[in-house]
């Protein structure tokens, strides 16, 4: 097929009008005035985009990965598709490693699947290996220090599918952790109370990502930087942002891209499975949760998750004043890179997976998806 009369987001995130050419479920050839016997999609008055990745949601559409089962997976793979989110990083909590082994084998066994949906790269194993001070809505009965072998098991059930794995680096453990695991996924700092020296012994280490910045951490302080001051002061580290209007200000949000650029700044949902759903009560983490609108708190008020996709969360950061070709970086090819995914898919190039999404100039609505060239919407 051919998508023509679009303005694309290139594949140095521009804005160019060109047209798009797939065939074998791979962009084929970027061009202007592409023609031949292909199938036309019109994308007048439409902006063509990357297919949006995910690489930290728990949940949605009232299913979640945490409920180990190739049905909840499947419902939520096409919510994420519904919603211009073509592909994703299954997200677990912090359980024992007994429930993480058996829901990280049936992840395993979607993860091949050839159905017409957002497809999974891999996991996010955010927890246990975190601080209980900083637990957040992770629930502390399972958070454990850093154990190289657990997760090494773990791994191994998953089908060696683990690409984020997340911790507090001032843990027992944590450096051992940190220079083995690097070799295999990119590990995060997480839910942790570690302070600016801290955290920038781990970075030198092999820490890479950081997780829901400003979520779950010391703050920032003049005097006590902490791990956003760390993350400041080190180029070599991407960050999360949770852009759903409740975890983080949107004056932080602009301050946060101006002070790290557009390449180190990650758009993420957090996600549960109230995503999409009414407002009630849900649970997460085997803990209940109360949502009200887009916010999501445990009963003692503790925010728990998000309950709003990753798409709307890059619609509000363009609300905020980021840039629309800035934004829908930080929602395709940083997200890609985190899951070491980057050479396949998350930016408009020949030779990529053609997951593409075309957009509303106005509203910036979903008004179809490829995946994998095949038209889900």
């Amino acid at each position: 097929m051919i998508i023509k009369n679009g303005t694309i987001v290139n594949g140095a995130f521009e804005l160019e009008d060109m047209d798009i050419r797939v065939k074998d479920g791979v962009i084929t050839e970027i061009g202007k005035n592409l023609s031949g016997d292909d199938e036309i999609i019109d994308a007048s008055e439409k902006y063509v985009i990357p297919g949006l990745i995910d690489v930290h949601s728990h949940g949605c559409a009232g299913c979640d990965f945490c409920d180990g089962k190739i049905d909840s997976f499947e419902k939520m793979a096409k919510y994420y598709a519904d919603n211009g989110i073509t592909s994703f990083l299954g997200t677990s909590m912090s359980l024992s490693e007994e429930m993480l082994t058996d829901i990280f084998k049936e992840f395993k066994k979607f993860k091949d699947s050839d159905k017409l949906m957002a497809y999974p790269h891999g996991i996010n194993m955010e927890g246990p290996f975190f601080s209980k001070a900083k637990k957040g809505a992770q629930n502390e009965d399972y958070i454990v220090n850093p154990d190289v072998e657990m997760f090494n098991r773990l791994n191994e059930a998953s089908g060696n599918n683990v690409r984020i794995v997340d911790i507090a680096p001032e843990l027992d453990g944590a450096e051992e952790f940190i220079k083995e695991i690097k070799k295999v996924a990119t590990v995060s700092i997480a839910h942790t109370t570690a302070d600016y020296d801290t955290a920038k012994k781990a970075i030198a280490l092999g820490v890479t990502h950081i997780t829901h910045l400003y979520n779950a951490m010391s703050p920032f302080n003049h005097r006590n930087p902490g791990v956003p001051g760390a993350v400041f002061d080190d180029d070599t580290v991407r960050a999360e942002l949770i852009c759903d209007g409740i975890h983080i200000h949107q004056g932080v949000i602009r301050s946060t891209f101006k002070t790290l650029g557009d390449d180190r700044v990650i758009l993420i949902s957090d996600s549960m499975r109230a995503c999409g759903m009414e407002d009630g009560v849900y649970d997460l983490g085997g803990q209940q949760v109360y949502v009200k609108g887009n916010l999501a708190t445990l009963e003692d008020g503790t925010i728990a998750g998000s309950a709003t996709n990753v798409m709307q969360c890059m619609r509000n950061a363009v609300s905020y004043g980021i840039p629309f070709t800035s934004a829908v970086k930080a929602a395709t090819i940083n997200p890609a890179k985190a899951a070491g995914v980057d050479k396949t898919t998350g930016s408009l190039e020949v030779g990529k997976a053609a997951d593409i999404v075309l957009l509303s100039k106005d509203k910036l609505d979903v008004d179809k998806v490829l995946i994998k060239g095949k038209q889900y919407k």
